[in-house]
Order: structure tokens, then sequence, then C-alpha cells
């Protein structure tokens, strides 16, 4: 039998390509049938068609233009996918051995063509054709497509060699990536959230295999060129005192490149929350009204209350603005001034200015001041008043022979009066012209309106503030709703100009000192700070050299915000960079306060003899007003070293006083005990000596203001005149007062100086027929000179006493009495020491004031000397007859005498 050996068939098989000369296009398109139907067997991945899927095309043998690569499903979610089955043809041919073994004369059998179809297997993963990926974007920018990623497959077929997704494996990126490779943000990048960004990426192939290795793709965020201020810091601390500080010392304007034909900046520095619009000098009205160069005449009717103006107690202040007099009216309050404080009939000129805070009211009439008749009748002879956001000045004329229509009222229509803001309103009335002020700039009235002048009446009149007196309803109306501080009148003369911006003027403010190089470079406008230029280097500089100043010696502390707002122009266009706002604050640190404090001899005692002569007793002759604060230092290191342990030296902080000098503007002198009685005493300054100094002073039953801004210097001099008279001392021992000086309207205030005067009575002896009488042998005349207690004189002794028969009995008595008295004086210095010494503890400095000094007086026969105690004491009675009742105090000695011979006085000084 023939043996047929059998053929394996391997990849060693030699194969012959002709070359043909390409085909430069794809003329034909594949063909299949129109219509197919398959068969799936269950839990099987094999669909038998009929007919079977078999594409041809016309440009085969051509390669790639005649081969089919791949068939394509069409349809949503469809399970089913088209594998092409790879297929090699060739021809084999079978020959024998021939005739011997080395095969001479072979047969070969006929050509038979073999079909081999090679189903591929997944056994590559994609491999990326980079190691890793580099992009750069520019931030706030959405990209379309940001780069490109790319991985490749070895497998034969396409099914496994094609790569059918990527994936970003990174989480909470802003990024995508897309079927093809191509990552794009999915939000706008931002250089200052994120300067770089690493992504890891992954690919997988048609069969689900994932990318051998995964790649690392780095996307940079490129910072765009956002015009804006840079090198702005947004907080700023100021410390008081310092003068000027520069606001923005490295900040410079940054345009882009762009060509800039104009730059426009505005400065605003935001103190309306502070005090009546900024930080000014919260000195009484009337006091800013001098330093502000006004004349006299000025009436301050909202002043701070006080014993000599006690009409604005009880109405309510806004305590939130450090001490300014602000005043609060809720449209039920009012008060009355005082009658003869202004003249009810205003002679012309005049003027009215005040401080005002209002927002939108009520549809009615709110009155800031009114001048009405008292009773009964309801006639407004003028007023100032505030309806539908207007302000209005009524002036009614006073009763003429012609009864002609004159203006009477005055109309302005002004939005700062219902913006809830503080402004300045002054009223320069010179009839029948009226001007308005209003933050230093000029209004005039839109609407004047006339009515006949007032007819004549007896009837009396008032001024009010907050309302306004309703004669027909015999109850005040109209009332203010909003805040008020210095209210003021001034009659027979205008305010002028210079006196009334140095009133609105601020103490804290922006400020520019310009160098010569740009100075002219640059337009500069101080009222609102506005800076206008064309060269950016030279803006900039002048930007470098805007400061904050605050002049107040002690200014507000808290923030002042800051704005800075700019416009640029380019060639040709209106805007083409716009520049954000820079926002910030400058913090005004807390000051360091100062501490008033008053000194001087607190307790003393004055014959009554001076107390009723014309001059009067000083209250406060050696008066002492320092200032001082306290601040801490820190230790030098090299002189303070821990106690103990000098290898670890520890720097501490240490507290110190300095003394410092500034202004008072009140000092009140009240009385502790019962009111002044004007019949029988009074508190006394010479005015002249009080003009002299530019200081003022009122007075009441309560005791005596000094007021006026002035150096401690001066107060002190003017205290230092203060007289205390009475003219009838029969009943009075003592007498006690208090002194307290304030300054920037009771911001800082002093401490309470308590003084208690005593009243020093003289004692006129009665003689009796016995003071003639011999001495006997036995006795030696005594002699003492009389002493002299703060310039009151007590009655001379007789210098030649006799002692009558009975004088043994009268001796004995009088030693028992002197031993009794030694006794009880020792007891009184036990005590007196021991007051001292809590004095002393205490911090208290009392002392007694005498004319003469130091006086120790040694007491015969027993040579006892005493001192070192806070009073004085009558210890002895010398060769006394009968003495009926003896009453000693500390502060008195009542003696009933039937006969007195001798008195000595013991000065006992501490």
């Amino acid at each position: 039998a023939a043996v047929f050996p059998s053929v394996s068939l391997t990849a060693a098989v030699a194969i012959v390509v002709q070359y043909k000369a390409p085909i430069l296009f794809n003329k034909h398109k594949p063909w299949i049938e129109t219509t197919y139907h398959g068969i799936v067997t269950e839990n099987d991945d094999k669909v038998l068609l009929d007919p079977p899927l078999i594409a041809l095309d016309k440009d085969a043998p051509l390669r790639y233009a005649g081969e089919i690569c791949g068939f394509r499903i069409h349809g949503q979610n469809v399970p089913f996918e088209a594998v092409l089955q790879k297929e090699h043809t060739f021809t084999i041919q079978a020959y024998d051995c021939g005739e011997g073994p080395d095969g001479a004369n072979m047969k070969k059998s006929h050509k038979a063509t073999v079909h081999i179809q090679v189903n591929d297997i997944n056994e590559y993963s994609p491999v990326f054709k980079e190691k890793s990926y580099k992009a750069t974007v520019i931030e706030g920018k959405k990209y379309d497509s940001i780069l490109k990623v790319e991985a490749v497959d070895a497998d034969c077929s396409f099914q496994f060699s094609q790569i059918c997704s990527y994936e970003i494996v990174t989480p909470d990126v802003p990024f995508t990536i897309d079927k093809d490779g191509f990552i794009k943000n999915t939000e706008k990048l931002s250089y200052g959230k994120e300067h770089m960004y690493k992504l890891t990426v992954t690919a997988y192939d048609c069969g689900k295999n994932r990318a051998s290795e995964d790649v690392l793709v780095k996307i940079s965020v490129k910072p765009t060129c956002k015009p804006s201020w840079k090198g702005f810091n947004k907080r700023i601390e100021y410390e008081p005192g310092t003068g000027s500080l520069a606001l923005f010392p490295s900040m410079h304007l940054e345009t882009c490149d762009e060509p800039i034909t104009s730059i426009r900046a505005t400065i605003e520095l935001e103190t309306n929350h502070i005090g009546k619009g900024c930080d000014r000098d919260t000195y009484s009205e009337k006091s800013l009204h001098k330093l502000c160069g006004a004349s006299s005449g000025t009436v301050e009717l909202l002043p701070a209350p006080s014993s000599s103006a006690n009409w604005t107690v009880g109405l309510p202040t806004d305590n939130g603005h450090d001490s300014d007099q602000v005043f609060e009216f809720n449209g039920t309050q009012s008060i009355k001034v005082p009658d003869g404080l202004v003249s009810t009939s205003l002679k012309e000129p005049f003027t009215v200015s005040v401080w005002m805070r209002h927002g939108p009211g009520a549809h009615e009439k709110e009155t800031i001041l009114c001048n009405s008749d008292k009773t009964e009748m309801n006639r407004h002879h003028y007023s100032l008043y505030v309806h539908n956001c207007r302000l209005i000045l009524l002036l009614r004329q006073d009763p003429s022979e012609a009864e002609n229509y004159k203006p009477a009222e005055f109309h302005w229509k002004l939005d700062q009066v219902c913006d809830k803001e503080w402004h300045h309103y002054v009223l320069n009335v010179e009839f029948p012209t009226v001007s308005l002020f209003v933050d230093g700039n000029t209004f005039e009235p839109f609407l004047v309106t006339e009515d006949y002048p007032l007819h004549a009446s007896k009837i009396e009149t008032q001024l009010t503030i907050g309302a306004c007196w309703q004669g027909g309803n015999a109850r005040m109306a109209q009332f203010f709703r909003g805040n008020l501080a210095g209210l003021m009148i001034r009659s027979g003369k205008l305010e002028n100009k210079k006196v009334i911006d140095c009133l609105y003027t601020c103490k804290e403010g922006l400020d520019v000192q310009l160098p010569e190089e740009v100075a002219s470079a640059v337009k500069v406008r101080t009222s609102s700070l506005t800076v206008e230029g064309d060269d950016i280097d030279a803006f900039d500089k002048v930007m470098q050299h805007i400061s904050y100043l605050n002049s107040r010696q002690f200014p507000t502390p808290g923030i002042r915000h800051l704005r800075i707002s700019t416009t640029v122009k380019c060639f040709n266009e209106e805007t083409c960079v716009t520049v954000p706002d820079a926002e910030g604050y400058v913090m005004v640190l807390q000051p360091e306060e100062p501490k008033i404090s008053l000194s001087g001899i607190d307790h003393f005692a004055r014959s009554a003899a001076e107390f009723e002569s014309p001059e009067g007793v000083t209250l406060f002759p050696e008066l002492r007003i320092v200032s001082t604060i306290t601040r801490e230092v820190e230790a030098d290191p090299e002189t303070e070293v821990t106690e103990g342990n000098d290898d670890d030296p520890t720097v501490q902080e240490t507290v110190v006083s300095e003394e410092i000098m500034h202004n008072l503007d009140t000092c009140e002198v009240t009385v502790i005990g019962d009111e002044l009685d004007g019949e029988h005493e009074s508190l006394e300054l010479d005015v002249s000596q009080l003009q002299q100094r530019g200081l003022e002073m009122s007075s009441s039953n309560l005791g005596l203001v000094v007021t006026g801004v002035n150096t401690m210097s001066n107060y002190e001099q003017v205290l230092h005149l203060i007289r205390y008279k009475n003219w009838h001392t029969e009943a009075l021992f003592d007498r006690k007062f208090k002194l307290v000086c304030s300054e920037l309207n009771g911001r800082y205030i002093s401490n309470d100086f308590k003084v208690e005067v005593n009243v020093i009575h003289t004692v006129n002896p009665v003689e009796h027929a016995n003071n003639a009488m011999m001495q006997p042998n036995f006795i030696n005349p005594v002699h003492h000179a009389s002493v002299d207690l703060s310039g009151h004189n007590l009655v001379n002794a007789h210098q030649a006493s006799v002692v009558p028969s009975a004088a043994t009995i009268v001796i004995v008595v009088c030693v028992s009495f002197l031993v009794f008295m030694i006794i009880l004086g020792v007891f009184r210095i036990r005590a007196a020491h021991q007051r001292t010494m809590r004095d002393q503890e205490n911090g208290k400095e009392n002392e007694m004031d005498w004319d003469d000094s130091a006086l120790t007086i040694t007491v015969n026969p027993m040579e006892v000397t005493l001192s070192a105690v806070n009073t004085f004491e009558v210890i002895s009675l010398w060769k006394c007859v009968e003495p009926k009742e003896v009453t000693i105090t500390k502060q008195k000695l009542e003696i009933d005498y039937s006969a007195i011979m001798s008195i000595t006085v013991l000065r006992l000084e501490r």
C-alpha cells in the first residue's frame, strides 16, 4: 500500500512577493449580502448566520484596498460584535523520493490550494508610546483638548490590537479623557489654587486588557496676567503718636503691557463709624469754637451734664463713640433750655450750628430747635426742623408798623438730611439772606416762603430742643428722631468760612507728600485724594507716598476701611484694562491712656476770721496736677538675669510710668454734703485771671466748674486761686469739697481729690474778781506765750495770776484733771498712730496745714513732749478755777468757763 506521510504546516514557509506598482486610491467599496439571519445557542457566544458572513472587495488582491479589515455593528446597546478571522492562502505540492536515495527522477503531484484561518488570542497589553506627557495651560480658560496620550497593542487581530478606551486613574481632578486619548479640563483652572496637576492615565484594548504600565501626565497652570494692584497689604497697623504712616510703600499697578494712555485712582478712607463721621477732638463744642478762632458770644445749648449745666441730665447719650457728647432723641424726649441763656429776640446777624444724624423719618415735622410762646398761644418765633428730607429754618419777624410780607421760611432739599450719616450744619443768618454750610460746602435754599410779622404779645417765650410747644394742645409736639450734638447759637456775628472748615475738619485722613521728580507727573485732589497720570512709574511713586495721619494725641482705636478704585484707558478705547478695587483697612491701635492725678494738702484748719475775711480761704493752695502713662518695656538682657539661674538669662517685660503733658478741658469743684447757702457762703474765683488764660467759669449752689482747653499748668494756677468764703461761721466747724479734672470731654478723668477744711473758733475768757488776788509765795508765776494757729491767735493768758486762799484744793483738782488729760492724750496719740499706719497702707497722703512749722510744746511741770499725731488737742488747763464743763473732740474744743486764768494749746503734728 502506498504510504502517505503526514504533512505539518509551520511558519517557516518561504513566500515570494512579486512587486507591483501600488494603486494610489481605494476604488471599490466592500460588498456584503443585504440580509442575514442568525441563530445563537443559549450560553454560547457564536452566532450561525445564514448565509455566512462574507465580504468581498473588487480591489483585491491589492493590499489594503482589497483587504477586509473588519465589521462594524450599528445599533445601541447591541450585545454582539463581529470578529474578523484572519486567513492565509497558499498552494502545496507533494513529490516522491525518485529512483534512488539521491532523489533523482522524482515525481511531483499537482498543486493544491490550502486555506488557513488563524484565530487570534489577546496575549498583549497596551503600551504607551511615551514614558510621560507634559502640557501647560493658562489659568481661567477651558480647553477642548489640552494634550493627547497614545497607547499601542501588539496583538494581530483587530479586536485585540485596537485601544478601545483611556482612563484617568487619579481621583478628584478637574480633567477628563476621551476614547481617543484627548485630555481636557472640566473647569477653569486657577494658578493660585494649584500650580501643577499630576495625573495617572491608563489604557484598555478592546479585549479589556489594561496597559502594562500607567503613564504620568503633568499639566502646569500658568497664571494669566491680571491687571491689579500688586504689593498691597490688606491690614495696616497705625500706632498713635507716630505721625504719618505710608499706606502703600511697595505697591505698583500691573497693566499686563497694555498700551496705557491714562490712569486714575481714587483712594477712600471710610471713617463714618468713628464719632461724628471721623476722628475729631472730643472737646466740648464751645471749646472747639474757641480753638477754631470763633469770637465770644457762642452759647452751647447741648452741653455735657454738669452741676452748672444740668438741663441735659437724663437725656440719653450715645456711648458707643468714644466719649463724643452725642445725644439721642427717639421721638418722645425734649428738653427746655434755661431762661436767659439765649436772648429771646436774636439780634441780627446770628449763627446756628449743629451736628445731626438723621434717617428717613415719618412725614411729620421733626424739631431740632424751637423758640415758641410759653403758654396759651401757638406761635413759633423761630425754629429749625426737618420735614420730608428737607431742612427748614422758620424765622418770623418781630411786630412792626409795616404789615408787609417778609421772608419767613427757608427750605433746603438735601440728601444728607436722611442718609443716616453725621453731617455738620451751619446757618449764617443776615436777614433776609440765609447761608447754609453742610460739611463745609455752601447750599442755597431752593424755596423761600413769606409771611406777615408776628403780632405784638406779652406772652413769654421758651426755647426747646427736640420738640416744640403746641399752645392749643398744651403739650410738646413735632418730636425729633435721630442724634444731635454741638448745638450752638452765636448772636451778633456770623461764622466765617475758616472757622466753619475748622469745626468740620477731621483730625485723621489721607496725606501725600510728593517728591519733586514726580510732582508734575500727576494731579492730586486732596478732597477725595484722586491721583491721575499717564506715566505708570511716576504713578506708582505717588501711590507709594500716600500716608495715613491722625494728629490726635489720643486717637480713637479701631478699623478704618480703605478702598482704591482705578480706571485705566488705552489708545482708541475708553477702557481697555479692568482693574479690580483693592480693599484693606487701617487698624488704629489702642493709645496708651493717661492717668490724671490730683494731689496736695487735703486736710487743714483756718481761723473763723479768715473765712469771714474779704479774701476767704484758699482751698487748693498746693494742688499738683500730674498725668502719667504706664507702658511695658523690655528689660536689658545683659542686666536682667533670672535669679538663681545665671546660665539661662530670661528677659522680662518691665512696667514703667512716664509723665506726659497734655491739655485739660474741665475741672469741677463740688460741695460734699449740704449745698452752698448763698446767703452766707460762696466759692469765688478771679474772672480776670480766667480770661487771661482763655478759660471760663460757671457756678451754682453745687459748686464751680472751670472749662476750656488749656494746659495742666494753667489749670493748676487757676485752681490755686479758688477761695471759699463764709461770713457766718458761728455754727460752722468743717466743710468738705471734691475736685475732679478731665480731658477730651470726659474721656479721661482724674481721681477724686477731696479736701476737708476745719474752722478754728476764737476763745474769749471771762474775767472774774478773784483774778486780781495775790499769788501765794509757794506758787511761782507761769508765763505762757500765745500760740498762733494758722493766723488765729488765742487769748493771751494773764501774766500774774493770783491763787486764792482755797488754792490748795484748786491745785489738787487741776493736777488731777491734768493727769486725766495726759492719759487721754496718750490714748489719742496711739489711736492717731494706728490711723496713720492704715493711711500709709492705703497710699493716702494726709497732713495738717499750719502756718507755724513743726511746733512742739513742752508741758510743765511734767515735761511731756508729743509729736507724730494727725490733729491737735487742748490737753491742759492750768490754774483753772471751777471749770464747769469741758468737751474735747478731734475737731473742736467746747468749754463752759466760770473762770480761766491760762490756756496752753498744744499743736501735735504728724
